[in-house]
């Protein structure tokens, strides 16, 4: 079994994709990385579409150390997060410098979601970034438009876990960090109750 970081990009890789069929089956760039960062592609695979984070376009230090070490550091935080509705499910590593993950399309939260969204969302919001703390992964970049979709069930989806920090929450000195960073998510969370939540009703002044 191959474990995080080591290559996979020969014939019946992940999603049964190779660097071969990944060129030849990218439907659209949904981000264009810069010099630090992965291209974000949407690729047709053979069992349907995926996402793929990929560093092979970036110059060589960022694409053989910088990058690796990230998607190693992202791919870590998708296995422990296994099984969370939330959470694009990881498919695997097509090689050192890619990570390909479950396609969740959604729309981005704006105020002018509010109303429109089911009255469950903020509720399931909440949970998904509880059930994340207990795990010991904290996102950090929760507060960004792009982190955070609603699909179109109108249920959260939690994406780029690039920044987020695994922590073992049954050690004290973790356990301690953990809860002094999930303040971070937990703002974000605000945030977008603030954006979302529609106003109360108040009652008529009587004059």
């Amino acid at each position: 079994m191959n474990g995080p970081g080591e290559a996979r990009g020969r014939e019946g890789g992940p999603a049964g994709l190779d660097r071969r069929e990944v060129a030849r089956r990218t439907q659209r760039v949904l981000n264009r990385g810069r010099w630090g960062n992965p291209d974000v592609l949407l690729v047709d695979a053979p069992q349907g579409p995926v996402v793929l984070k990929d560093f092979a376009p970036r110059r060589s230090l960022v694409r053989r150390f910088w990058g690796p070490w990230l998607l190693t550091r992202e791919e870590l935080a998708y296995r422990r997060l296994a099984g969370m509705a939330a959470v694009p499910r990881l498919i695997g590593r097509l090689d050192a410098q890619a990570l390909v993950l479950e396609y969740r399309p959604g729309i981005l939260l704006s105020r002018s979601l509010r109303g429109v969204l089911p009255e469950t969302f903020l509720v399931e919001l909440e949970e998904s970034i509880r059930e994340m703390h207990r795990r010991g992964v904290v996102h950090l970049d929760l507060r960004h438009r792009s982190n955070v979709l609603a699909c179109a069930e109108g249920h959260p989806v939690l994406l780029d876990f690039a920044s987020a920090l695994r922590l073992d929450p049954e050690r004290w000195p973790a356990r301690w960090l953990l809860r002094l960073l999930a303040s971070v998510d937990r703002r974000a969370l605000e945030k977008w109750r603030v954006r979302l939540q529609p106003p109360r009703e108040t009652a008529p002044r009587l004059l």
